[in-house]
């Protein structure tokens, strides 16, 4: 039975903090020698927090799926960081960030979670500066912001369309400097497949070196997730194809809870779907929604016309167009926050007014902002993504409007963590993308590089010192004990299970049915009578899966098929979880909308009277039934009221 304890600090909410900071326990320089940090990932989260741990004296062992850290899908984040600087003089503060964010996540996370994350924001611009991060600057030499969605100041810090890989290689210099010092060792091209608990506590991992299928053992006094989410599960996505879920699903069967499995974020601003073959999906910023507008045809006949190849949407005159964000929410307009933009598109869509040969489009439209402008500033601001369209689609967007549609990339949901971001196992920390902890039920725009780099450099390296101050007098682990021995043996029998099936199926085949089933029915739009259809659907691919599969090559070798089945294996139980959740959940909130649960006007229609908490989810075994906790949210320093952006 595990035990919820968010362990948030008594006081007021900017004082919380400050006050753990000031009463937490330390470690003396010479006893960080003696203790040893796992931390598996090399993102942002992963990366931000070994360079820190690194620099503190501790002895990090870092290991990443890649052959360099660089390749971490952290780089693919295109449009920003959001941070309350205030440079625009705007009315931004720390406050009204933290409010954004709550309000943004459908008053679905931790308030005192949220306020730490803004309180950081400004610190972590300062650190990346530090570093020769080259965020975009205005005329005068000042740090330039531009807005996101769900914000009425402009408080995002950006490079370009390449704002993620920036910060990646900032963190990544901080992180190399600590490799050359000598206190963190890098393991590349190795995937964690399990968690080794001693007493009970985190105190190591198994992992699979991919370029000859060795199976190693790693001990630490404490261990750290930072692997990035699970959007993967529905097959395509933005996310990088090796982005998977593994590690954090592994430690949920070691008994950390998972929390608020449901929430996930489909970002309206996306390139279309294109062919049945298509692996992955490819990201639109939202950054482009600062000047460009999203409109669909007045007339359906139009729309069609559109769709058939008799009409361009140049041809298309301005009293025919409807600019429906800018006509359904005044207030914000096209940057109203991605839940409501992506179900917005859905609904024009679904009615019959989409565009494209598929109708499963709406058209972005730079020609106002070229016209005011000018195109060398749309060029500047945008020319890369612009460049990465042209490429994919092959079509100039200077000319003809992109064509977007929404698509899965975020998840909210995660590894339950605390205050600390402690898991429910002793000694396990979730950072980043893998926890749950601050965008509730919809993330916005440009917070997923703040929470990252939150984590990794300003929470982490307090929290995890806190636990690791009663470590010290523990020695370091040897990998020959038992406990190694028996999770190693595990991993070595579900890998011998797999590829003994022996099936005439490819693992994309069971990847790409699970897709499809989890797109339509947990997808954008989620009714009882398609998750439940889900759920028989998803255990019949399971069944098949185990019967059919089959797996080229050895294991003890470079194995592709093998990685992406361990990780398919993965996802058929954790797509079970997610709709389970989504069943459970009878309310709209952000991301997560059920139909049968809306306002009037299509909104998200929340119940807070009967679901004001975290999901929390406990592994009760194959085979068996997880057993729901909940965690409350109590608001005390916010008002809960029904989310409006007109």
């Amino acid at each position: 039975m595990i035990k919820l304890d968010p362990k948030v600090p008594d006081g007021p909410l900017a004082e919380k903090w400050n006050k753990y900071k000031s009463s937490q326990d330390l470690v003396n320089p010479a006893n960080k020698r003696k203790l040893d940090i796992i931390i598996v990932g090399t993102g942002l989260a992963g990366a931000s927090a070994a360079a820190s741990l690194g620099e503190m004296g501790f002895k990090v062992k870092v290991f990443g799926i890649h052959e360099s850290p660089r390749r971490a899908h952290s780089i693919a984040a295109q449009g920003g960081i959001n941070a309350a600087k205030n440079y625009p003089n705007d009315g931004d503060s720390i406050y009204r960030l933290f409010y954004d964010t709550v309000k943004g996540g459908d008053y679905r996370s931790r308030e005192a979670n949220v306020y730490r994350l803004a309180e950081v924001s400004n610190n972590i611009i300062d650190q990346c500066v530090a570093q020769g991060v080259p965020f975009a600057r205005e005329y005068g030499g000042m740090l330039a912001n531009r807005s996101f969605g769900g914000a009425l100041v402009s408080r995002t810090f950006y490079a370009r369309g390449q704002t993620g890989q920036q910060l990646l290689l900032g963190a990544y210099s901080a992180f190399m400097k600590e490799i050359n010092r000598g206190n963190v060792t890098f393991y590349p091209k190795r995937e964690m497949l399990d968690l080794v608990m001693i007493d009970g506590k985190a105190r190591g991992i198994i992992t699979r070196e991919l370029n000859t299928g060795k199976i190693e053992r790693h001990s630490a006094h404490a261990v750290v997730i930072a692997t990035g989410g699970y959007g993967n599960v529905f097959f395509l996505s933005t996310n990088a194809m090796n982005s998977n879920g593994s590690a954090v699903w592994q430690c949920y069967k070691r008994g950390a809870a998972f929390a608020n499995p449901c929430f996930t974020q489909i970002h309206p601003t996306c390139i279309p779907v294109h062919g049945e073959y298509q692996s992955k999906l490819t990201l639109m910023s939202e950054s482009l929604r600062n000047d460009g507008r999203i409109w669909v045809p007045k007339k359906k006949e139009d729309a069609q016309r559109i769709q058939k190849g008799e009409l361009k949407p140049t041809e298309i005159p301005e009293e025919d167009r409807d600019y429906y964000l800018e006509r359904r929410y005044p207030a914000f307009g096209n940057l109203v926050p991605r839940d409501v933009a992506s179900r917005a598109a859905k609904e024009r869509c679904d009615a019959g007014y989409g565009v494209g040969n598929t109708g499963l489009a709406v058209y972005l439209d730079f020609a106002d902002a070229i016209k005011r402008l000018g195109k060398s500033v749309i060029e500047a601001r945008y020319g890369n993504l612009f460049q990465m369209y042209e490429k994919i689609v092959d079509d100039n967007p200077y000319e003809t409007p992109m064509m977007i549609y929404p698509a899965v990339h975020y998840t909210m949901g995660g590894t339950w963590v605390d205050y600390e971001l402690q898991t429910t196992i002793p000694g396990l920390f979730a950072t980043g993308e893998a926890n749950f902890s601050d965008h509730g039920a919809n993330r916005l725009g440009a917070s997923a590089l703040m929470q990252g780099l939150s984590d990794g450099y300003f929470v982490l390296p307090y929290t995890l010192q806190n636990y690791l101050a009663d470590q010290i007098n523990v020695p370091r682990f040897s990998t020959d004990l038992p406990e190694f021995d028996t999770v190693e043996k595990d991993v070595k029998s579900r890998i011998d299970k797999i590829m003994n099936v022996k099936g005439d199926k490819t693992v994309d085949t069971f990847h790409r049915r699970l897709g499809h089933v989890m797109w339509d029915y947990v997808g954008m739009g989620r009714n009882e009578e398609g998750i439940r259809k889900a759920l028989s659907e998803i255990k019949e691919i399971k069944e098949d899966f185990w019967k059919n599969v089959r797996i080229p090559g050895h294991p003890e070798d470079v194995n592709l098929e093998l990685e992406k089945a361990l990780r398919v294996a993965d996802y058929l139980e954790l797509g079970e979880l997610m709709a389970l959740d989504a069943l459970d959940r009878k309310e709209s909130c952000g991301g997560h909308f059920r139909e049968e649960y809306q306002t009037p006007e299509g909104e998200a229609l929340r119940n807070d009277k009967d679901y004001t908490f975290v999901s929390v989810w406990e592994y009760k075994g194959d085979g068996e039934a997880p057993a729901l906790h909940k965690e409350p949210l109590n608001f005390e320093f916010i008002e809960v009221k029904q989310r409006s952006y007109k």
